[in-house]
């Protein structure tokens, strides 16, 4: 698949040769097999996903690192051939912060840790934005980035992260794993520290681990981290882990895991508490229910005592919380907004010391500002086709993979990168980020030049011959053109592209937007608000949209196993065929 791009570019620079009739459009000649011109690691994205499915299951219970490693190029040598996918470039990130705001750290991950900062203005509160209203503070149920910054400032787990990025003990004192049994299977046994307490001053311990860890893979939870626990003996809804005693905690999974501490710091592997879940009246139903409202019990450096939905919310130090003593302010307050514009006046007006958005006009000046930061992080910005869209109706699978591909060469990421981005972003022509480690001591992607599956540089470089190649996949797919390369009349293309408010969102799609209209697609833009969004692509109510992911934790297997068919974070709607949805509703 890596070299497919450019061996059908080169078949278009012959095909620019040949006779074509007024209904091809400049350059492209001849009937084209949609199957003819996708990659071999090619499958049905809705109704063959199995395959894929079964692939991840292998890949996490494979305990050949070196094997495990080439199974994940395989994964993504699938996920890339359908086109769903469509990377546009790999994540930095930015913030700003007062002058008088000091060790504030962050992960490649996306998390902003708090409890250590130091105002030297005096102040014990830093008022803080991130985003708007959060979707869910349940760390079970969480899966917004910014969620997850709340959750590592409110509640605690049995690892967590330096603040040079690397996993060290929180609520554990480390933790030992078995040889491999016959059948491949490890135990770990973990070591709590004494005397842990939740922030209503009652004792935590390992037994605490042992219910949210099973709510939170139980099917009746319906995390959408779930599939986080897939490699514990038992998924979903018997799962191996148990509290020998108030400090031990013992679980088995399948096969030894690369990764195991970044799953403990992890937020969906964080305690909750189970009087506190359950005592919300409709927990079994609504199992995020017991932390809509402020006064919830967490374990955490900070507790919420104040929220105004929509508005604000305020947190304040835990005094039971295991490192009390080494938190160094009194209070966090946070302003609930998604607009770049308000956030910014209000940085700019001293009414916030640390946000983590800027309008993207701004980020010009900005960039010789000592107050505004760009950091590394692991991840990808990209855009999502819903495999299951009416745009594709009356298509086979390979037809409809050939309109996404087509879609996918027409977009100028440097474009986007230069002049939307404007932090250095590096131009994407892969889902997997560079720099992600590969499970076996090695990197599995080191630069953008390795492991490409197109050329991203092609729609500037090589224009036409670009062009030509996006009419040649719409050819494949039914579609036609008129004598000026545009889709004629007969065999339009209509598009709705879903986003949250956020001017770098806005901006980056009407970027595509005037890429698409060179060859005659229409695309419009469908902006709502955050929680409208999050939900509207995880019901799949939408044709394209956008989207990003920052690594869970440093091996690709996060990056894929998210597009299994049954995770929750499965946007694209990868192996959710009629049957999937019948036995979904039963």
């Amino acid at each position: 698949m890596k070299k497919l791009f450019a061996i059908l570019l080169a078949l278009v620079t012959v095909f620019s040769f040949c006779a074509c009739n007024p209904n091809d459009g400049p350059g492209v000649g001849g009937d084209v097999d949609a199957e003819s011109l996708l990659s071999d690691a090619f499958i049905d994205p809705v109704n063959g996903w199995k395959v894929y499915d079964d692939l991840i299951a292998q890949i996490k219970a494979e305990t050949d690192y070196a094997k495990r490693a080439e199974l994940m190029h395989k994964a993504e040598d699938i996920l890339m051939s359908n086109g769903c996918v469509i990377p546009l470039y790999y994540y930095n990130d930015i913030y700003m912060q007062k002058s008088y705001v000091e060790n504030v750290y962050c992960n490649l991950f996306g998390y902003k840790f708090f409890h250590n900062v130091n105002m030297t203005n005096g102040e014990k509160t830093l008022r803080v934005n991130l985003a708007s209203e959060p979707d869910f503070l349940d760390p079970a149920l969480n899966s917004s980035v910014d969620g997850a910054c709340l959750a590592v400032n409110s509640f605690a787990g049995l690892y967590t992260y330096d603040k040079d990025g690397k996993t060290v003990p929180d609520l554990a004192t480390g933790y030992t794993v078995s040889e491999p049994a016959e059948d491949g299977s490890v135990t770990f046994t973990v070591t709590l520290k004494d005397g842990l307490k939740w922030s209503d001053g009652s004792a935590l311990t390992a037994k605490d681990f042992e219910y949210s860890w099973k709510r939170a893979a139980s099917e009746k939870t319906a995390s959408d981290y779930g599939y986080m626990f897939s490699t514990f003996v038992g998924y979903p809804n018997d799962l191996s882990v148990s509290a020998t005693n108030d400090t031990t905690l013992v679980f088995a999974l399948t096969a030894p895991c690369a990764y195991i501490e970044g799953l403990m710091a992890f937020p969906t592997f964080f305690p909750v508490k189970q009087t506190a879940v359950e005592s919300y009246d409709d927990w079994q139903t609504s199992p995020g229910g017991w932390c809509q409202e402020a006064g919830f019990i967490s374990n955490g450096p900070f507790i919420c005592t104040g929220w105004t939905h929509d508005q604000s919310m305020i947190y304040e130090k835990n005094p039971y919380y295991h490192n009390a003593d080494k938190v160094t302010i009194d209070k966090l307050t946070f302003m609930l907004s998604a607009d770049d514009t308000a956030i910014y006046n209000a940085y700019k007006a001293n009414n916030v010391d640390f946000i983590d958005s800027v309008p993207t006009d701004a980020i010009k000046e900005l960039k010789n500002n000592p107050e505004f930061k760009i950091i590394d992080n692991l991840g990808t910005y990209y855009v999502a086709f819903n495999a299951n869209s009416d745009l594709f109706k009356g298509k086979t699978a390979a037809e409809a993979a050939c309109m996404r591909l087509a879609f996918n060469i027409l977009i100028d990421r440097d474009y986007i990168c230069e002049s939307v981005g404007q932090t250095g972003q590096i131009a994407a022509n892969s889902y997997i980020p560079v720099g992600m480690k590969d499970g076996n001591g090695g990197i599995f992607k080191p630069t953008a030049a390795d492991n490409a599956y197109f050329d991203d540089k092609a729609i500037n470089e090589k224009p036409e011959e670009t062009l030509d190649l996006a009419r040649k996949y719409l050819m494949a797919a039914g579609f036609k053109f008129d004598a000026e390369g545009k889709l004629s009349s007969e065999t339009p293309i209509v598009i709705e592209y879903l986003t949250n408010d956020g001017t770098g969102h806005v901006a980056a799609a009407q970027s595509m937007q005037t890429d698409f209209k060179e060859i005659g697609i229409e695309m419009t833009i469908q902006q709502v608000e955050w929680n409208t969004f999050l939900q509207e692509r995880k019901q799949g109510n939408f044709d394209i949209a956008r989207e990003g992911w920052l690594a869970d934790f440093d091996d690709p297997i996060n990056m894929l196993e998210m597009f299994t068919t049954d995770s929750g974070n499965n946007d694209c709607q990868f192996g959710r065929n009629q049957a999937w949805k019948d036995a979904q509703a039963k």
